[in-house]
């Protein structure tokens, strides 16, 4: 089941601008992909982040895992092992020890591609309240201009590892396709005289003498 429900996800991914995966044929459960940083606005933007992930046989009743094969990020929620601290990621279900509610982790709705975009968004925004990397906390928190400084180093680091043949989206590329409006009835509007009080009836027409006759009641 976790072959083909990873074939069904795969599938549409491969038209996506902003993340390139490549897999093994004899091994599904295991992707190889980079992450393009898109946001504009992100400080790491324009960084190709380049990680992995890893399906268990039960998925998608199980989270897969994630880990950054791009070395040296520094961030509040990344391990120094590349490892990811995500909620997204969490086995489902309460967690009383944590805190963290079952609506904010893992459960069969999710699929890779709302994985990667929750990785994405908290890249810019961390979770510094339960961090992984308590020195990228600390530093996020109190220098955010050093922050800012290593994770720009980063992003060049990181645009060394792009594959041939692959480049960072457009803002064209990445826009929604348009949708071909279907055209209205043209005859829809034109109503003729037999059909200009269809679906009223002679009570409706009435009630405007009734509402006036409620109106002097109340005087």
């Amino acid at each position: 089941m976790a072959q083909k429900r990873l074939m069904q996800e795969l599938i549409p991914l491969h038209k996506e601008k902003w993340v390139h995966i490549e897999t093994d044929e004899t091994n599904l459960l295991r992707w190889k992909l980079g992450l393009w940083v898109v946001n504009p606005d992100s400080v790491w933007h324009g960084a190709f982040l380049k990680a992995e992930m890893k399906f268990p046989s039960d998925y998608p009743y199980q989270p897969p895992s994630f880990r950054f094969l791009t070395r040296n990020i520094c961030h509040p929620n990344v391990y120094t092992d590349g490892n990811l601290c995500i909620s997204i990621l969490h086995r489902p279900g309460d967690d009383e020890q944590s805190g963290e509610l079952a609506s904010e982790r893992w459960n069969v709705l999710h699929g890779v591609e709302s994985v990667l975009r929750s990785v994405l968004l908290l890249m810019d925004d961390p979770e510094i309240n339960s961090a992984a990397n308590v020195d990228a906390s600390v530093l996020y928190r109190d220098d955010r201009e050093e922050y800012d400084t290593l994770a720009r180093a980063i992003v060049a680091q990181s645009q060394k590892d792009v594959p041939d043949g692959v480049s960072m989206p457009t803002p064209a590329q990445l826009a929604p396709v348009p949708q071909k409006q279907v055209d209205d009835d043209p005859d829809f509007w034109n109503v003729t005289d037999d059909e200009e009080h269809f679906g009223s009836s002679e009570s409706d027409q009435d009630m405007g003498d009734f509402e006036d006759e409620d109106e002097d009641d109340l005087v």
